[in-house]
């Protein structure tokens, strides 16, 4: 196989006999190398094929910056998943559940430690998604050396019960009319369009979605963070107007008052889809 592009020492994309892209992965892998160089097979420890070129794009921006073993660790969840839930998952799962282990080891390791208000519910409602969060904390401790709090069986248990292709969601029309109305609440904001292929924006979208299914099953989180939210006001003060304007619609339309967690989450990705603006 020959390289097409170098993402990083351990991480190469190449093509396969049908012409689709392939992540090539091993330890040194593109050390030294270049695009058009041949690879090294017996250095190759894993090979990734997304058949949805969106998820391939964005799953190869995402392997630019996130060390190899992150993504191996999030493979041998999802292995296990697939056969603990016995059903198939959208592919997705692989940039969602990669993405959402490595950035909260960051958070752990700057000691921000966020609490799952629906902990319990969903151990109680999705027992084998749960299930397969719990084996994930585990398998992230022994080859990860990292204790994650029981919160995060439940984080990690959301992406599954999310990436089941068999999951009718039957909020999919409200879903998307409430993450249109708060995109066009930041864009106009802000007086400006983003770019929608980016990871931060996809990230971004991602929570609106999550945060629209919980406004629509009339699930609220916990007002535990106000002080993180006082902080983030001040820090972020432009960030947080935003994110009040988009208050004050939901509350207007729904009914639903935004707790200071969804703030917290809005203020922080607001943050991070226009923080390189000038």
């Amino acid at each position: 196989m020959i390289i097409e592009r170098v993402l990083n020492n351990n991480t190469v994309i190449s093509s396969n006999g049908k012409g689709l892209d392939i992540l090539l992965m091993g330890k040194g892998i593109a050390f030294g190398k270049k695009k058009g160089s041949k690879v090294e097979m017996e250095q190759v420890e894993k090979t990734f094929i997304l058949q949805d070129k969106n998820n391939q794009n964005k799953f190869t921006e995402l392997l630019i910056n996130v060390p190899m073993e992150y993504v191996l660790v999030s493979e041998k969840i999802i292995n296990f998943g697939k056969i603990k839930l016995g059903r198939a998952l959208n592919e997705i799962i692989y940039i969602n559940l990669t993405d959402h282990i490595y950035s909260t080891i960051e958070r752990y390791q700057e000691g921000i430690r966020l609490k799952n208000p629906l902990l319990w519910d969903i151990a109680r409602f999705y027992p084998d998604e749960y299930a397969v969060g719990e084996k994930a904390l585990a398998i992230i401790k022994s080859e990860l050396n990292v204790e994650l709090e029981i919160d995060e069986a439940a984080f990690i248990a959301l992406h599954f019960i999310n990436a089941s292709d068999s999951k009718t969601n039957d909020y999919a029309y409200e879903v998307t009319s409430i993450t249109k109305k708060i995109d066009e609440i930041v864009k106009e904001h802000y007086n400006t369009e983003f770019d929608e292929s980016s990871l931060d924006y996809y990230r971004f979208i991602t929570h609106v979605k999550f945060f629209a299914q919980r406004l629509l099953a009339h699930e609220h989180y916990d007002d535990e963070d106000d002080d993180l939210l006082e902080t983030l006001k001040h820090k972020y003060e432009n960030e947080y107007v935003c994110s009040l304007k988009i208050k004050e619609s939901i509350l207007m339309d729904y009914q639903y008052e935004l707790s200071a967690t969804e703030l917290v989450y809005l203020t922080a990705h607001i943050r991070r889809i226009t923080k390189n603006l000038n």
